[in-house]
């Protein structure tokens, strides 16, 4: 198995990130750059034993872990990352997406559980979100997401801000409105149309998910927008 070495040239301020997958491709050619190139610095292995002497080398502040391992169980090896580094952030990334299996991950010490496939900016979301409940900066609690004055632009709680199209404007400007409470898709979809009959409700789900990648690639932290299984969509500020 390949054990990547810290990169003493990385971005001091990047997010330390430890990576255990024993799928080579989807390792190496996949995980490792993607996650990279979103600014982590990323130490990559395939196995436990590679993990605890990347561990050795240097804490990182988040893990991601697959769950069948050829030396060791995932589930386990959670459990004593947890009790080894309480203030580290613990992501299992697995292909096994039964409920059971998802209980035991979050039992087990695990504070997120992504079953493969997952996109990208799902796991980058994912982790941004993880490391700032655990490790919350003065900065981000400085402000709160909002629109600017003329509400063409959304605002960060950090400071950064993007354009918005009309419609991403007048389905933020209703979140933000009712932020923290669970919108029905019916209520978000008669804020962008007139005609709710003839409106596809999959328009609704397309827009918020381009909006979210547009957040992330332009601010580089997640829009805490999510949905709510057969009910609609809520924004967390």
């Amino acid at each position: 198995m390949t054990t990547y070495p810290p990169d003493p040239v990385a971005p001091a301020h990047g997010l330390q990130l430890v990576l255990l997958e024993d799928d080579d491709l989807l390792r190496d050619r996949i995980l490792l750059p993607r996650l990279t190139q979103f600014g982590f610095h990323v130490r990559a292995t395939g196995s436990a034993a590679g993990l605890h002497a990347l561990v050795g080398q240097r804490m990182p502040d988040l893990f991601v872990l697959d769950i069948g391992l050829p030396d060791g169980d995932g589930f386990t090896l959670a459990r004593s990352l947890r009790g080894s580094f309480p203030e580290a952030g613990i992501v299992i990334l697995t292909g096994r997406s039964d409920s059971v299996d998802r209980v035991r991950g979050l039992f087990e010490g695990a504070d997120a559980y992504l079953a493969k496939p997952v996109e990208i900016d799902v796991l980058v979301a994912t982790l941004h979100s993880v490391a700032r409940r655990l490790r919350p900066t003065t900065k981000a609690l400085a402000g709160r997401w909002e629109l600017s004055p003329d509400e063409w632009f959304l605002r960060s709680p950090a400071g950064g801000q993007v354009m918005l199209t009309k419609g991403e404007r007048r389905l933020l400007e209703s979140l933000l409105q009712h932020a923290n409470e669970v919108l029905p898709r019916e209520s978000l979809i008669a804020v962008l149309t007139d005609d709710v009959d003839a409106f596809d409700p999959h328009r609704l789900d397309s827009m918020v998910h381009r909006l979210r990648r547009k957040v992330l690639a332009t601010l580089g932290e997640p829009l805490p927008l999510n949905a709510v299984h057969g009910t609609g969509y809520v924004l967390t500020t």
